[in-house]
């Protein structure tokens, strides 16, 4: 840094002091949601606590933290500022509006337990019996363009604005890949690419990546075609990750984010196995997902309750597998593994 002009250095600590004012602003934004949203849900139907809850300076403390490592990482030249730090406000009113109207409905299925509304003769013919349902009983589960419009924007509200710079902190290991590649195209396939957000984030940040998303919501990969509509080569899948319609061995790099902890504990492995199929040897996996029990043991009893107030009904399961030894029995081995406030970022690498 002591090599800097004055006017380098002046420009860094403005940038520094724009990025803390934007996500200030942008945690008061989504946490308002989420504490608006906590007070009109109904009473939360779990056991008391076995151990300490973390308390909400905790929880801030520890978001300030990722923020500081995400701007570091910018800093650094690892990925670039966010576009949407400062969000356009119309959207901003429009996203909030749609949530706050949503969630009667919401509230309604929590107090009934109706976490399979989705699941009609129409639609169980074509889709597996574990995705059918209401999973944080949102509405239409993962099948409507509605539900797809306000994924995002619940993400965010969940983890109170920290969602985007969580899935960032895999930006780090396929910035070295790009290098490495010398920005050689590199296949990149995102398993449960969801409406795309990460995938086109990663596009705008290594534009040198060929990125295929595979999802089984048609709905939610029409919003990923939106968001990636300025990478020309993008592939998009509707598919299941159980069966990936992609030759052995051929994507140089698969990643996948939060996805694992809504899969069975069976289908995991199959996933798992899948990935490992179509991945290069030598090629890598990265992981983002919920951190697990034992990560970081102040939020072991949050995890445990967690299930509770949002329909999740494999994450009690998720939070207490041996990850690292399922990929491992895929010939996958674990080369990192950081926790990013409640996300768990691994990065592993195909052997053989």
């Amino acid at each position: 840094m002591t090599d800097q002009t004055p006017f380098t250095q002046f420009r860094c600590h403005v940038d520094r002091a724009a990025y803390g004012a934007s996500q200030m602003a942008r945690t008061a934004f989504f946490t308002g949601h989420y504490l608006l949203a906590a007070r009109l849900a109904p009473p939360l139907d779990a056991p008391p606590p076995e151990g300490r809850l973390p308390g909400w300076s905790e929880i801030t403390s520890d978001l300030q933290a990722l923020y500081k490592r995400d701007r570091v990482n910018i800093e650094a030249g690892l990925y670039k500022t966010p576009p949407d730090l400062l969000p356009n406000p119309r959207q901003a009113i429009r996203q909030s509006l749609k949530f706050l109207n949503d969630l009667p409905a919401v509230n309604g299925r929590r107090r009934r337990g109706d976490n399979s509304e989705v699941f009609n003769d129409k639609v169980r013919k074509d889709y597996p019996r574990y995705y059918l349902q209401n999973f944080h009983y949102q509405t239409d589960g993962w099948l409507s363009d509605d539900s797809a419009g306000m994924y995002d924007f619940q993400v965010e509200t969940l983890f109170t604005g920290g969602a985007d710079a969580m899935r960032r902190q895999a930006f780090p290991a396929i910035a070295a890949i790009t290098r490495a590649q010398d920005d050689k195209p590199v296949t990149v396939l995102d398993v449960g690419c969801g409406t795309g957000r990460f995938l086109a984030d990663m596009y705008r940040n290594f534009p040198s990546i060929v990125p295929v998303g595979l999802d089984l919501s048609r709905a939610y990969l029409k919003k990923a075609d939106h968001n990636l509509r300025r990478a020309p080569d993008r592939q998009l899948l509707e598919a299941n990750a159980e069966d990936i319609p992609m030759p052995d061995a051929s994507v140089d790099l698969v990643t996948t984010v939060f996805l694992f902890h809504e899969l069975p504990h069976k289908t995991r492995r199959i996933v798992a196995a899948e990935m490992a199929r179509v991945l290069k040897p030598g090629g890598t996996l990265i992981f983002v997902d919920s951190i697990q029990r034992g990560d970081h043991a102040a939020y072991d009893e949050l995890l445990d309750r967690f299930p509770f107030g949002f329909h999740e009904p494999y994450y009690r399961d998720y939070v207490r597998d041996d990850l690292e030894g399922l990929f491992a029995d895929n010939g996958i081995t674990c080369s990192s593994v950081e926790r990013a406030f409640f996300s768990r970022v691994m990065v592993l690498r195909k052997t053989g």
